[in-house]
């Protein structure tokens, strides 16, 4: 007879932990060691369920990668004794933070999946239970003894996601999140349906997880906007021990070709930091040299993200940063898919 799957819930903090305070009408932390009482429809999983709270709750806002590396560390103390963990933060950074994860962890054999809600948890009208049940049902899911899930997934009202896919579109709307450039990887309904060709094949060989802690933070999101000046541009990549840039951009990978702009950038580069072109279209990818006003950026060394969103690109820059790699090798990681958040050309 098969063991129940052990899973765990690690709450840092976010609104899906709040509970009213009827007499004062303030929100406060829930207690999730007493998460059956609160969902009792829990008892109906077929598995064992734990849980471990920050000791400061971490609202979405405050969410930076000291936190990354504590989510982290409750992970890799974890692992060899529970088959799946489902990680409650705040919605607002969630998308940046599971991406983190995902790149921060590798050889990953069990499911680990980040949810979240709108409404807290003790609201009458709250999208919190179901996200929290179908989450510890999906990390609880197995074929022929082996979990169906093994990678960084993002589940939020009735779609589970890749996690380095994700973006949040909404602050009002239950269905906050969209995975503009991949499909949903598994769709709840009257059932829960996975579209087993979409995931990540878990690794079979006994290849032992590998936990990296250290993040280059010393990056930028440069958005481009019409009438961006020159020393606005120059201000920015003039920051003192900047590293790297996400610089977003037009359609599909087109910014300014006035020399200005592009001398600016070019000395950037030069100077040994490593520039990343995104997209600012929610859909789509960036294909250097598809308009004349992207051949500039292409030729002087710019990188070409493709379809990776911005959330996973300041992530995966991060993490690719702090591996040492020469420029020729860089590129050629950043444009290669490590956890399934690119589309390789």
């Amino acid at each position: 007879m098969t063991n129940k799957p052990k899973i765990l819930i690690v709450y840092t903090g976010g609104t899906i932990g709040m509970v009213k305070d009827y007499q004062t009408k303030a929100l406060r932390a829930f207690d999730f060691s007493r998460i059956i009482d609160k969902i009792p429809e829990l008892e109906q999983l077929d598995c064992e369920i734990e849980s471990v709270s920050f000791k400061e709750p971490i609202d979405s806002s405050n969410m930076n990668t000291t936190y990354y590396v504590d989510i982290l560390e409750i992970i890799e103390t974890n692992y060899s004794r529970v088959d799946g963990f489902v990680i409650l933060t705040g919605s607002d950074t969630m998308s940046y933070t599971s991406s983190a994860i995902s790149f921060m962890i590798e050889n990953l054999q069990k499911p680990i999946i980040f949810t979240g809600s709108q409404l807290p948890i003790g609201d009458l009208r709250t999208d919190a239970k179901e996200n929290l049940i179908t989450s510890i049902e999906i990390a609880a899911s197995r074929k022929k003894d082996v979990p169906i899930i093994s990678e960084v997934c993002l589940y939020f009202e009735y779609k589970l996601y890749r996690a380095n896919r994700t973006t949040k579109i909404s602050a009002e709307q239950f269905e906050a999140f969209a995975s503009k450039n991949y499909p949903a990887l598994a769709e709840s309904g009257v059932h829960l349906n996975f579209n087993e060709h979409l995931l990540s094949q878990p690794i079979r060989a006994k290849s032992a997880l590998v936990i990296r802690k250290k993040l280059v933070t010393d990056v930028v999101i440069l958005k481009l906007f019409p009438g961006i000046t020159a020393e606005v541009v120059k201000a920015i990549l003039s920051i003192q021990h900047l590293k790297g840039v996400v610089l977003e951009t037009y359609g599909a990978g087109n910014a300014p070709n006035k020399p200005w702009f592009l001398d600016l950038i070019e000395k950037a580069i030069q100077n040994g930091i490593k520039i990343i072109n995104v997209t600012q279209c929610s859909g789509g990818s960036v294909i250097l040299g598809h308009y004349d006003t992207s051949l500039g950026l292409k030729s002087i060394g710019v990188i070409g993200g493709i379809d990776i969103t911005t959330e996973s690109a300041i992530a995966k820059l991060m993490y690719l940063l702090s591996e040492d790699l020469d420029a020729e090798a860089f590129k050629l990681y950043f444009q290669k898919s490590l956890r399934g958040e690119i589309s390789e050309k």
